[in-house]
């Protein structure tokens, strides 16, 4: 129980730091000129401060600070140097989104960055060690160390793309990446109790608290504090400063969960690969959206990393979606996805299926509810408003749209009362 409660506790000074720092930032913004203009790529109408990332990096050091006093996380500083490498890439990666955020740099200049950030987690030994291939029986293979900085490497730069493109509606990005640290910290926790009792094979070697558990309730509670002033209408954006740190952190704290297992047999490697599966999934359509936009760009002739308003968060508001309910129906599709790939570790597996399956069959019913709706209500519209329909320039008459008096006619017929008059 202790255990949790420091766990709160790390959640909660990055809860309070975020939640004071983030006026601070967004008064720095406004005076620096580090904002957001409203454009043709953008949804947003007006000037908005965009480099909040800065707040949310104050809350992950505050909150491994309180970690690195509490007993729980003490084995964890004394024997490993994951909290401060974290801290290290974290701080590198911050640099890269600024100078994106404030000054704009190059895509591949932007991916270095990533790939530097990913690799001073390396070096301090964070990398992944082993790859499950599924089959039957499935196998483990054992990375040496040069492959395991590869994957590594390509696993987290992809994370943090992942969430840099979810981050294209008030709220959306932090909302997702609340939701995966979430489910992720679950599992990390339930993980840690069957290594405690004895159950996993290596419970002799895997730590009662993680750097995984600690970066992922410090996680959770500073885009919790930033959502306060993210989600719509959003008066501060946390740019790709805060984007790709929470990317960088969610990998760090799945990689690590894997990690912490040395020589595991094959039920606890399978286990053990959900935690790295959670932010894929919870992830999965921001993933697919940035392959099908790859794709497209390709096929239309356009450089890959141009922007566009043609994601799947856009084409939600095209259809009729206002912006809270299409970040809304992003959450839920996440939420669900999350628990699919952490119960199947903490319940029986037809438990999950039924409950995802329930969960499927809400959303249809409720999409299409939604959609019969919308369409009848669009029929019941009378085909002008109560101001009638004008004539545009091409002499059509386009309903919904209040006709515009003539002032021609209008001061001629002035003109004609006041004459009757005299």
């Amino acid at each position: 129980m202790s255990d949790l409660f420091d766990h709160l506790v790390v959640g909660v000074a990055a809860f309070v730091t975020v939640f004071v720092a983030t006026p601070v930032v967004r008064w720095i913004a406004r005076r620096t000129g580090a904002v957001a203009e409203p454009g043709e790529r953008h949804i947003h109408t007006r000037t908005t401060p965009t480099i909040g990332g800065i707040a949310i990096f104050a809350g992950i050091i505050a909150a491994i600070a309180a970690g690195s006093r509490l007993p729980s996380f003490d084995t964890l500083f004394r024997t490993t140097n994951e909290p401060e490498a974290i801290v290290l890439a974290s701080l590198v990666i911050v640099v890269v989104g600024m100078l994106d955020d404030t000054r704009g740099i190059s895509a591949p200049a932007k991916v270095a960055g990533q790939v530097l950030a990913s690799g001073v987690l390396v070096i301090f030994g964070l990398s992944l060690r082993f790859v499950y291939l599924p089959g039957s029986p499935g196998t483990i293979v054992s990375l040496n160390n040069d492959l395991a900085a590869l994957v590594t490497i390509v696993a987290m730069v992809a994370m943090m793309n992942a969430v840099n493109l979810a981050d294209g509606l008030d709220g959306l990005a932090a909302g997702i990446v609340t939701i995966a640290a979430a489910a992720l910290f679950v599992y990390s926790r339930s993980a840690d109790s069957l290594a405690v009792s004895g159950i996993a094979s290596s419970a002799e070697i895997r730590p009662i608290a993680s750097s995984a558990s600690l970066v992922l309730a410090a996680v959770v509670g500073a885009c919790l504090a930033f959502l306060i002033y993210n989600f719509n209408p959003a008066s501060i954006f946390m740019g790709d400063t805060g984007a790709m740190l929470l990317g960088l952190l969610l990998a760090a704290g799945g990689v690590s969960a894997v990690s912490n297992t040395v020589l595991p047999s094959r039920s606890d490697f399978a286990a053990l690969s959900v935690p790295v599966l959670v932010p894929a999934l919870v992830l999965a359509v921001p993933f697919v959206d940035t392959m099908w936009t790859i794709l497209r760009r390709l096929r239309s002739g356009r450089k890959v990393f141009s922007p566009d308003k043609r994601h799947l968060h856009h084409r939600l508001m095209e259809i009729g979606h206002s912006h809270r309910r299409a970040v809304l129906i992003m959450y839920y599709w996440s939420a669900l996805l999350a628990f699919g790939a952490v119960g199947v570790s903490v319940l029986p597996p037809p438990v999950v299926a039924a409950v995802v399956a329930a969960g499927v069959v809400v959303a249809l019913v409720t999409a299409v509810v939604g959609g019969v709706g919308r369409a009848l209500r669009r029929r019941r519209q009378p085909p002008t408003t109560a101001g009638g329909g004008g004539p545009g320039a091409d002499g059509i008459v386009y309903p919904f749209t209040r006709a515009r008096p003539d002032r021609t006619n209008m001061a001629s017929d002035q003109h004609k009362r006041a004459s009757r008059k005299v």
